[in-house]
């Protein structure tokens, strides 16, 4: 027993899943990775590459190549859609519940009227059936417009106006009377009530949000909480790992979605810096699971950014060329998303896909990881490293490894 540590590149999907024509017909044909090297044909990812990226996309494009030594396989998503949340969810070992598709407008009365129950000025703005709501004259409610519609609320506010506790509180209220995945609970500093009104939107004719980036809420102070439907805790490997006085450390959006009573959480967006804190979190814990998110992969796909998406990627590459050398003969790598975001596919959304499960580990080669139902196999392949209870969901491929 050593370290097993996971590194996410959020959204970077490999391919279509095999459902998309009944449940996600938009996704038809989406394949990100793929997309993404046939589209910048000149980027530099070697080690993704070497760890077995072309192999688990399953064909080559020009000189990126099938690698021989690679340990690899893919996974399908379990959870209803393609949803960061619930991906990292069910990666920790959960099987999600499905949540429901219920436009923000849907529900807009029931969450006003809980608001002012609970003490709290409400007025909408906008016109009936695209409205949202302005909270004690500092927050927004309404829809997220970067996930899949429906699927998510925001609650925005102005961190100037309103501590942080306090949101939570609201978002709290919020979460509930709503039945979608996610309330994400955010705000800044530096911005005012106008900053988040005037980045107002509408999409579709029934979704009305907050852009957030628009915003200006993401620039100073961010703070965040994902309040998700439907999730118990106490049955995913890092809480299990946390009762049994493991080491645990989360980084990235890793340590803003999952809960565990650690200490070691590294919240933030910055890839340079998150992979600098994922050197030292590795060079300091001899035994423990190390978990970091990269965000700006994702983010570069919501803003059908291939050329930025590319960026991170090699970013990434580099910072896992400088990671690899430190890991022991006992220790574990893997690396895998949680989704798809094709940038070329003709919206902003998330992709249904599947994943690369991309796995080193000193001295192992040419392992196949096969083809799996769901991403609880990771959060269960954990807990078996570290041998620990099983989680809620998922089948362990360690024997597939060693």
């Amino acid at each position: 027993m050593g370290r097993f540590v996971l590194v996410v590149l959020d959204s970077f999907g490999v391919g279509a899943m095999n459902d998309v024509e009944k449940v996600r017909p938009r996704d038809i044909g989406s394949n990100t990775a793929g997309h993404i090297i046939e589209t910048n044909s000149s980027i530099k990812i070697p080690i993704l590459e070497k760890l077995g990226l072309m192999n688990a996309l399953g064909y080559e494009i020009g000189d990126h190549e099938f690698s021989k030594e690679a340990n690899y396989g893919t996974s399908n998503l379990a959870h209803y859609g393609a949803d960061s949340f619930l991906g990292h969810q069910e990666i920790m070992g959960t099987q999600p519940r499905k949540p429901l598709i219920q436009p923000f407008n849907q529900k807009i009365d029931e969450v006003e009227n809980n608001l002012i129950k609970h003490g709290y000025d409400v007025r909408r703005v906008g016109v009936p059936g695209t409205q949202i709501l302005v909270v004690n004259e500092c927050a927004t409610v309404g829809d997220n417009l970067e996930t899949d519609y429906g699927q998510v609320y925001n609650v925005s506010a102005c961190l100037d106006l309103i501590d942080f506790d306090s949101l939570v509180a609201l978002g709290h209220v919020v979460r509930e009377v709503v039945q979608v995945s996610r309330v994400i609970t955010f705000g800044g500093e530096q911005i005012t009530l106008a900053d988040l009104l005037a980045a107002r939107k509408v999409k579709n004719d029934e979704i009305a949000g907050v852009d957030a980036p628009e915003s200006g809420v993401y620039d100073h102070g961010y703070q965040v909480i994902h309040l998700g439907y439907g999730i118990d805790k106490t049955v995913q490997t890092p809480t299990i790992m946390d009762e049994a006085g493991l080491t645990v450390s989360f980084l990235g959006k890793i340590a803003d979605i999952i809960q565990t009573s650690s200490n070691r959480l590294f919240p933030g967006v910055d890839t340079d810096y998150l992979f600098d804190t994922l050197i030292d979190e590795v060079k300091n814990i001899k035994n423990g699971f190390i978990a970091l998110n990269i965000q700006e992969t994702d983010l570069a796909g919501h803003a059908e950014d291939v050329e930025r998406y590319s960026d991170r990627l090699e970013v990434s590459d580099r910072w896992l060329k400088e990671l690899i050398p430190l890991l022991d003969k006992e220790d574990i790598l893997l690396v895998m998303a949680d989704h798809g975001d094709d940038p070329t596919v003709g919206h902003s959304n998330h992709t249904r896909e599947k994943v690369p499960l991309l796995v080193y580990s000193k001295g192992v080669t040419g392992k196949l990881i096969g083809e799996r139902n769901t991403l609880a196999d990771v959060g269960a392949t954990v807990a078996d490293y570290f041998q620990v209870t099983l989680p809620q969901n998922g089948t362990s491929f360690l024997n597939k490894i060693f």
